[in-house]
């Protein structure tokens, strides 16, 4: 088999919702749409992922790397920084990075920083995205609350005399 009928390089399903949910994580946590496109492996022969903030008319794009994105048939993940994107928009953003498919074993992602330059290399996509996202709760099931029920009697009662009103065992109410 030569190099040109090798199969493309392509994310998984379980990677691409990591993508997605990673593109909101990012929103909630910078305030602002980011959008997650997904590149096809055709041109290139590997997929490619570029993440960015879409510019807001006030946005100065003189000292930031401007890159588009969406476009007709554009795979964007995620649920698009909450934007209304039809088919065919195209967004002027600011870069902030993009994540590779490589076939260099053992590496199966690089991470590309907003200049172009590889930044890191990893088999496992979590260690070069900037959360952990997982779908399970935060809190592992546990059917044991024993240890919490033993917690609450070593905090003070909230009605004793002394207690500290930012103490952090102190139990919140709203008024």
């Amino acid at each position: 088999m030569t190099d040109s009928q090798l199969p493309p390089l392509v994310f998984t399903s379980d990677e691409i919702d990591l993508l997605g949910n990673t593109a909101d994580a990012l929103t909630a946590y910078m305030g602002k749409p980011v959008l997650a496109e997904l590149m096809d492996a055709e041109e290139t022969g590997f997929e490619w992922v570029i993440f960015a903030v879409p510019l807001d008319v006030e946005d100065n794009a003189e000292d930031i790397t401007v890159v588009q994105v969406g476009g007709k048939g554009a795979r964007l993940l995620g649920n698009k920084g909450g934007m209304d994107i039809e088919d065919g928009d195209i967004y002027d953003c600011e870069c902030l990075w993009a994540i590779q498919l490589s076939d260099l074993d053992p590496v199966r992602f690089i991470k590309i920083d907003e200049t172009g330059d590889e930044v890191a290399w990893t088999d496992t996509l979590a260690e070069i995205l900037p959360f952990v996202v997982q779908d399970e709760g935060l809190m592992p099931d546990d059917d044991d609350d024993d240890e919490d029920d033993d917690l609450d009697d070593d905090r003070p009662d909230d009605s004793a005399e002394g207690t500290e009103p930012f103490d952090p065992y102190r139990t919140r109410t709203l008024h």
